[in-house]
């Protein structure tokens, strides 16, 4: 065990090295009575965050802070929006670990699994057809806007489609979370068992394990063999071949992009970001189960197991940023790709084409050639 102490004076601004984001209350409470560090030490109205998480808490010397955004991707970007605006905070040089359960894809890993995103990709921001009237030529109801096909890139972008974290950090923080020994609950177990003897699903019956992999945000709880192929193909083809879906999720792109505007405001730091999540439920049916019945009948089947592991794993992370804070991270870790939005707002090449050209496309909705560049 880690005892996390670094003095700071009471009532002074608030300089957190790790502020953890939390979505909900039960991810939340997984941090509280914990070993390590009290969260509850501190606790500080903000204006402006969730109505229903009113309040950020802290350790007593305010290194290590906790925010709830509430759940989707409205409540986080708003919450976040509010945090990095507080002037009780100074979070430049801040590492924020994204902590929270997710659905995630059978053929990638399992129930209770610790994932770490470098791609976050919102997936429903598509055209939408109802799965019977979509066109002929489609496998899915989902097509890039401006596209005519799912295999093509949008050509009308919003700018929030795709973000792309520091992977050098992400390689340091799953050496981090290695270090763990995970939970795994009988649950979990009898769940995953579901999917044996299937080859595709090795990785769902396997225990828990780190997983570099990407997620997908949506508002939408969904579930299904379909909709999972339609938005590993948006992963795949929204960040050129290069992203490897595996979680779902309703608020990472919107937490993202209200980062991302803090550091264009130089209130924050966006390679000091972390996306982490555990595996909570799988996002398509074991062969031979509906999809309802593994909406309805399995979504908590790896709830504990999740939660337990967003603190097992994560306080390796927090603990391995505080401990090795003076040598290496109070200067930050240089991302060795581009980080940012799909814009390039924050320098070197748009994930999805040069500004100019989306601008155009944004503004008469006339498709422009578009590629993606990493």
């Amino acid at each position: 065990m880690v005892t996390l102490v670094v003095g700071q004076v009471a009532g002074t601004l608030l300089s957190p090295k790790v502020f953890i984001i939390d979505f909900f209350t039960s991810e939340a409470s997984v941090w509280y009575g914990i070993p390590e560090f009290n969260l509850l030490a501190r606790n500080i109205s903000v204006p402006g965050l969730s109505p229903l998480f009113p309040t950020v808490h802290c350790t007593q010397d305010g290194i290590v802070c906790q925010v709830i955004t509430g759940e989707a991707e409205i409540n986080a970007a708003s919450t976040i929006t509010a945090l990095y605006l507080s002037p009780s905070f100074n979070l430049q040089k801040t590492y924020f670990l994204l902590a929270g359960i997710a659905g995630i894809s059978p053929r990638m890993a399992t129930l209770g699994s610790v994932t770490f995103a470098r791609f976050s990709v919102q997936v429903a921001l598509q055209f939408e057809f109802d799965a019977r009237e979509k066109p002929s030529n489609s496998f899915t109801g989902y097509i890039p806007q401006g596209a005519t096909s799912p295999d093509q890139c949008p050509t009308i972008i919003y700018g929030t489609e795709v973000f792309q974290l520091n992977d050098a950090l992400r390689q340091r923080a799953i050496a981090f979370a290695k270090t763990a020994k995970l939970n795994d609950t009988a649950s979990a177990q009898a769940y995953r068992a579901k999917y044996k003897p299937n080859p595709q699903f090795a990785a769902a019956v396997a225990p828990p394990s780190i997983v570099a992999c990407d997620s997908a945000t949506s508002d939408n709880f969904w579930t299904g063999n379909f909709l999972a192929q339609a938005f590993e193909n948006t992963v795949m083809v929204f960040t050129n071949g290069s992203g490897t879906y595996c979680t779902t999720q309703q608020e990472d792109n919107g937490v993202l992009e209200a980062l991302l505007r803090g550091a264009l405001a130089g209130r924050v730091d966006f390679g000091r970001i972390i996306e982490m999540r555990t595996g909570s439920d799988f996002d398509r049916p074991a062969p031979g189960m509906t999809a309802a019945d593994n909406l309805f009948n399995g979504a908590d089947a790896g709830f504990e197991a999740a939660l337990l592991n967003i603190h097992t794993a994560g306080v390796k992370v927090i603990e391995g940023i505080i401990m090795n804070w003076a040598s290496t991270f109070a200067a930050g870790i240089p991302p060795t790709n581009n980080i940012g939005d799909v814009f390039g707002s924050l320098g070197g090449e748009p994930l999805l084409g040069a500004r100019d050209q989306v601008a155009l496309s944004r503004r008469s909705r006339i498709p422009s050639s578009v590629l993606v560049r990493l």
